[in-house]
């Protein structure tokens, strides 16, 4: 009777173990469509290019709507899963300040809940110490939808983008969505700068 008891546990342990990980794998693939449709859905919306200094609220703060940069592209897709980027850059920065380029890059000596999250290298180092830090390759089929790939634009400025489950014309390369002036596009450019960075952040 104890033997078949065990073996009814084992069963059944099996069966949670298999259901809880078949779960994981719907919610990863749940946080990558919504993701991908947040970011394509930013491609509708009429938005100027703006870099400019904004004093916003603490936490869920955002520029105006009708501006924003790359960076913006990001946490506006973000906020679409709940995940409020500016709180969470902040409360990182505010812990491992000198881990950031904040003091190097811009001068500042202590984390500034208006532009620490609108700032590239900040996400990067954000997303290397809570994300996955992947191959920065120039292999198309090295990255996925939901993917944040940064640039190094002509003149060392730094750029950022999502990654589509979009293709190009030919197949061969996934479509980003950015603003690199005109506002949030969806554009073939995968390859077109120096590749960076490459990131997968709660999708996982």
């Amino acid at each position: 009777m104890g033997r078949l008891l065990g073996v009814l546990f084992s069963g059944l342990l099996f069966f949670v173990v298999q259901y809880s990980s078949a779960e994981n794998i719907v919610t990863r693939e749940d946080k990558t469509q919504q993701l991908n449709a947040a970011a394509l859905a930013q491609t509708k919306e009429n938005v100027t290019y703006n870099g400019a200094y904004f004093k916003i609220a603490y936490p869920m703060g955002d520029v105006p709507a009708q501006y924003g940069v790359c960076t913006d592209v990001i946490i506006r897709a973000y906020r679409k899963l709940g995940i409020d980027g500016q709180q969470l850059v902040h409360e990182d920065m505010r812990g491992n300040f000198s881990l950031y380029p904040a003091k190097k890059n811009w001068g500042q000596n202590k984390t500034d809940t208006n532009i620490d999250h609108r700032r590239v290298p900040n996400l990067q180092t954000f997303f290397t110490r809570h994300g996955k830090k992947l191959l920065a390759s120039n292999k198309p089929q090295d990255y996925q939808a939901g993917d944040l790939v940064t640039w190094m634009l002509p003149g060392n400025l730094p750029h950022i983008g999502i990654v589509t489950d979009q293709l190009s014309e030919d197949g061969l390369r996934p479509l980003i969505v950015h603003n690199i002036g005109a506002g949030p596009k969806l554009e073939d450019m995968l390859l077109d700068y120096a590749i960076s960075g490459h990131y997968r952040y709660a999708l996982f």
